[in-house]
């Protein structure tokens, strides 16, 4: 989906996509610089602006993204955060101190501690900040 466009509800021409897809050649990308070609074609045509765009170029717009998507996925990897740089990230994104997690670890030096990546969070914690801050508990875990 591209900023909310329902590809499924789109009525394709078989005719111009099929045009669209023989000058753009869309294949799997297996170096960077199938890469760079790749996103050299999403730019141009996201230049023109969604509004504008064809059914057909949305389509291709959004065959070309996955592409690419997949790619940088594999040689990109984003690596997991150590779950006390997640809730350092939670707290800040929410402006919360570290008091404010007293009710869920009971006392102030448990709360540095985990914080700052010195005492890892058990599962009943772990559960109880999934709650305070609405996430999955795997986050903390």
């Amino acid at each position: 989906m591209i900023a909310g466009v329902n590809i499924s509800r789109r009525r394709l021409n078989p005719k111009k996509y099929g045009q669209l897809l023989a000058r753009a050649l869309p294949r799997v990308i297996r170096t960077e610089k199938e890469n760079e070609l790749m996103l050299a074609k999403v730019w141009d045509l996201m230049k023109k602006g969604e509004e504008t765009l064809t059914a057909e170029e949305l389509e291709l717009l959004e065959v070309m993204s996955t592409l690419i998507e997949k790619f940088e996925e594999e040689h990109y990897p984003i690596p997991d955060s150590p779950p006390h740089r997640v809730l350092k990230t939670l707290m800040a994104d929410r402006g919360l101190k570290q008091k404010d997690l007293l009710p869920i670890f009971g006392s102030s030096g448990t709360v540095s501690e985990v914080v700052n990546g010195k005492r890892s969070i058990s599962k009943s914690q772990a559960k109880r900040l999934a709650e305070f801050f609405h996430v999955s508990v795997e986050v903390f875990i």
